[in-house]
């Protein structure tokens, strides 16, 4: 490396090259975020596999320059993926990466302190908690929740299944039954399974034509469990399906439960932090009585991806799980004070709370509710476009919040055409290079096309740029219907 000292034992580096490091770095930074808007909305994937296994390399003995480094990384390897804080980003759920929470992650890394337990760095540990309980006060909970930052929503799911496990169960693991339905997100089924869940008792019910999980399914399968001398104990429901944007009917769901003496966690990952925009809050109807909820503010507030959160509406079941001690750490803090180590899985850390902290002083809340108006805006209109084009077929209605799904076809066409019409096209307007757009196959084995606008950086001209190319290859399409 560039300026490295004599003496090979000391990793310290001089001012003048750490700065030099920093604005080389910056230069290829900036560059980058500039040309975001020209860029492949998907990088060019093809030979992946032997590219990848062209990187493979011994470990290095001897240093080399960061500019060498720099290079490939930027011009070949980051090129090479999806671009997914771009503007034509409207596959799987976005996650823009707002400028800020780069400069959080550089002072985290730098400055290195330590956050696992609050006597280490107790007012760092405060502004966490401050993130947090911000959090739990726009998305209605009690003053008595708490909650912790997560690597994303599969972590968080994971860590309320415990809590309900742990609260309603006990040691009768094998007797517990978990439910949820067929478009729960898939970490579901994994985290179930980590925390001693087995999959003979885990229930996966219907959904309605809309994706809902259906209650009265829910009570059916709840007493005809009982009937058998199972326990059934949690709920999972979702706040905005990945496939479909489908929020399930959590006020029906939240009575339910409260009834059968189940744990609801709502599973608001993608839709939770919609629950800030007050016109958006009867579609969301009912979050605010969860158990706990899974929230990503690297989705719903455009942070980079590895910002997830889990809130628990009574806050000492966090800590009836988590909460331990060992000869080698200090006390843990006072009730009132937030202690990471005694409310999540994790003691070593660094400060992940920093990223949301930041980027909600700078920004303030009044940035964070327009912006997510505009994406649901944006979404709504291009659905309704969409439907009023030949051939196009909203399925499972339009959004209620910025995420809607659709299929293509032609009368009399089968369902099997109408997905390979539906893929086919979804292949032609990602080949032009300006949006992504991603599918998923549903219960009865449809293939549908999605539209998710989350990014902060898609604005109405790119969603614009999406509909017209969906018009212009869906005409090609319907011009040349396959031949039976």
């Amino acid at each position: 490396m560039d300026g490295l000292p004599p003496d090979a034992a000391d990793l310290e580096l001089p001012a003048e090259t750490m700065r030099a490091m920093l604005d080389a770095v910056a230069g290829r930074v900036l560059a980058h975020l500039a040309s975001l808007a020209d860029q492949p909305a998907r990088g060019e994937l093809a030979g992946a596999a032997e590219r990848s296994r062209a990187l493979r390399e011994p470990p290095p003995e001897e240093p080399a320059s960061l500019e060498s480094l720099l290079e490939p990384l930027f011009a070949e390897w980051i090129p090479a993926s999806f671009t997914t804080p771009g503007p034509g980003y409207l596959a799987y759920i976005p996650g823009g990466g707002l400028f800020p929470a780069a400069l959080a992650d550089l002072i985290q890394a730098t400055t290195n302190r330590y956050t696992g337990v609050w006597q280490a760095a107790p007012l760092l540990c405060q502004l966490e908690a401050n993130a947090l309980d911000w959090l739990r006060a726009l998305l209605g909970l009690p003053e008595g929740a708490r909650g912790i930052f997560t690597t994303g929503g599969s972590t968080a799911n994971g860590n309320a299944i415990l809590c309900a496990r742990e609260a309603l169960l006990g040691p009768a693991l094998r007797d517990g039954v978990l439910y949820t339905s067929s478009q729960v997100h898939h970490s579901v089924l994994k985290a179930a399974r980590h925390v001693g869940v087995l999959p003979d008792r885990v229930r996966v019910l219907p959904v309605d034509e809309a994706f809902r999980l259906v209650p009265a399914a829910l009570r059916r399968a709840v007493r005809e469990d009982r009937a058998r001398g199972l326990r059934p104990f949690l709920l999972v429901s979702s706040a905005g399906t990945t496939n479909t944007g489908a929020i399930d009917p959590l006020e029906e769901l939240g009575r339910l439960c409260r009834e059968e003496g189940l744990w609801h966690h709502v599973d608001g990952a993608y839709g939770a932090c919609f629950q800030l925009c007050e016109e958006l809050r009867p579609a969301l109807a009912g979050l605010a009585g969860a158990d706990s909820l899974t929230l990503d503010p690297h989705k719903g507030l455009f942070l980079p991806y590895g910002t997830g959160a889990l809130l628990v509406r009574d806050g000492a079941c966090l800590r009836a799980v988590h909460g331990a001690s060992a000869g080698y750490l200090p006390d843990a803090a006072e009730a009132d004070l937030y202690d990471p180590s005694q409310l999540s899985p994790d003691l070593s850390r660094g400060f992940p709370g920093l990223r949301v902290w930041l980027c909600l002083k700078l920004f303030g809340l009044r940035r964070f509710r327009a912006a997510l108006l505009e994406k649901h805006t944006l979404a709504r209109a291009a659905a309704r476009r969409l439907a009023a084009l030949e051939g196009f077929e909203l399925v499972g209605g339009e959004p209620a919040l910025s995420l809607f799904a659709f299929q293509l076809g032609w009368p009399g066409a089968s369902l099997a055409e109408r997905s390979a019409a539906t893929r086919e096209l979804l292949a032609r307007v990602n080949a032009r290079g300006r949006v992504m757009l991603t599918g998923c196959v549903v219960d009865d084995g449809r293939f549908l096309g999605r539209v998710c606008v989350l990014s902060f950086r898609t604005r109405r001209e790119r969603v614009e740029e999406c509909l017209a190319a969906l018009a212009e290859e869906s005409r090609a399409l319907l011009a040349q219907p396959p031949r039976r």
